[in-house]
């Protein structure tokens, strides 16, 4: 529900004592121990690099939470996040291609006006990278605004909150050698919702309430992506669909739809432009929590939200130095369906600025912060890894 929203004194404390290397008392073949500050350096340029910490020493990436989000006020938390490689034999197939790690962790956070979460996740590889498997489990209480259109004073901004829990489960099976995936995906959230003021009950149907959706749909996907952690070249292209039913303990029937292409482009040996389409829309009986919302750093999470939304976005990152990286973004997006056709929906755009530092050279992995805003909002945010998803 809620988007994860600096300098290199904070990347520098990503990472703690989780799990420290064990080296036999009296065993004068043992090598030296490395002190933790030489672990977190790199040993060809000396700067600040957890890749050793991560992969070696199973060492956990300590990411402060640092939330900004206008739709639920400022907050933090934090999550530690584990790394896995693939196996040293199979770090590679024969025509080069790099699996991609193992990923597991948990987190929680809060918010000022309320909003609490708390979540465990983990996104697997297996055989390969012929199997892959992705899931969360979590507990949230999120206290947000359902924007409804009014008669004579513009959009009426309702207060509510949603309380309980959530499952989301895939896995996907690789097509012979070529980079496309097939599978299945599961959904299920029990939330109460309930409004800040009972009065504005009005403006919404009973099924508009339901307080269980569980839905089951297929995903295909394309991914050539060089890094699935912070990519600079190819292309990830995806197709989800959840049919939400009671037959597997839904209390409403609903459909949800979304499609989008992430292409990452090297243009000379400095430069990434990134490119963003995203399609996302429902059919049926959907609660109105779960329609789709314009989803751009700069705006508000629910502020435009409708049936339908599309969106697009650019981003240009420039590779200053070896280790550090500048970046422009901007984009677009409509919300159409119920309360306005495509052609009478306005467009909403986005524009920021942001930095990246490469704090984990094996993986790949940059972090860094944006600052982003539109016409109604701005925030900034941290960004571990790529801020698309």
């Amino acid at each position: 529900m809620m988007r994860p929203c600096a300098a290199l004194s904070i990347l520098a404390g990503f990472a703690v004592a989780c799990i420290a290397p064990i080296v036999r008392a009296g065993d004068d073949t043992a090598p030296p121990r490395e002190s933790y500050w030489q672990l977190i350096h790199d040993r060809d340029d000396h700067a600040i690099d957890l890749s050793r910490w991560l992969l070696q020493h199973k060492g956990a990436l300590i990411v402060p939470i640092v939330i900004t989000e206008p739709a639920v006020g400022n907050g933090g938390g934090a999550a530690a996040v584990f790394f896995q490689p693939a196996k040293q034999s199979d770090t590679s197939r024969a025509d080069g291609e790099r699996i991609p790690p193992n990923m597991y962790g948990f987190g929680a956070a809060k918010t000022e006006n309320g909003t609490y979460g708390a979540v465990a996740a983990g996104e697997f590889h297996f055989r390969d990278d012929q199997w892959r498997y992705k899931g969360a489990v979590g507990k949230v209480s999120a206290n947000l605004d359902f924007y409804t259109k009014g008669l004579f004073t513009g959009p009426r901004k309702i207060g509510y909150n949603l309380d309980g829990w959530f499952s989301f489960q895939q896995v996907q099976r690789r097509i012979g050698k070529l980079p496309f995936y097939i599978g299945a995906r599961w959904l299920y959230v029990d939330l109460d919702s309930s409004l800040n003021v009972e009065g504005n009950r009005q403006f919404f149907k009973p099924r508009d309430f339901a307080s269980r959706s569980s839905g089951v749909g297929p995903v295909f996907e394309l991914d050539t992506r060089d890094n699935t952690l912070t990519p600079s070249r190819g292309t990830l292209a995806m197709l989800e669909g959840t049919y939400y039913a009671s037959a597997i303990g839904s209390d409403t029937t609903f459909h949800a739809w979304r499609a989008h292409v992430l292409n990452y482009t090297p243009v000379g040996e400095r430069f990434i432009l990134g490119l963003r389409a995203d399609y996302r829309t429902t059919s049926g009986s959907t609660p109105f929590y779960q329609l789709p919302s314009i989803d751009l750093r700069g705006i508000s999470y629910g502020r435009y939200q409708d049936r339908t939304v599309g969106m697009v976005e650019a981003e240009w990152r420039w590779n200053v130095t070896r280790r550090w990286a500048a970046l422009v973004f901007g984009g677009a997006g409509r919300a159409w369906g119920q309360r306005a056709s495509f052609g009478d929906a306005t467009t909403e755009t986005t524009r920021g600025v942001g930095f990246r530092y490469l704090i984990a050279r094996a993986l790949g992995l940059y972090a860094g912060v944006d600052w982003a805003w539109s016409h109604d909002d701005h925030a900034w945010y941290l960004q571990v890894g790529s801020a698309w998803r």
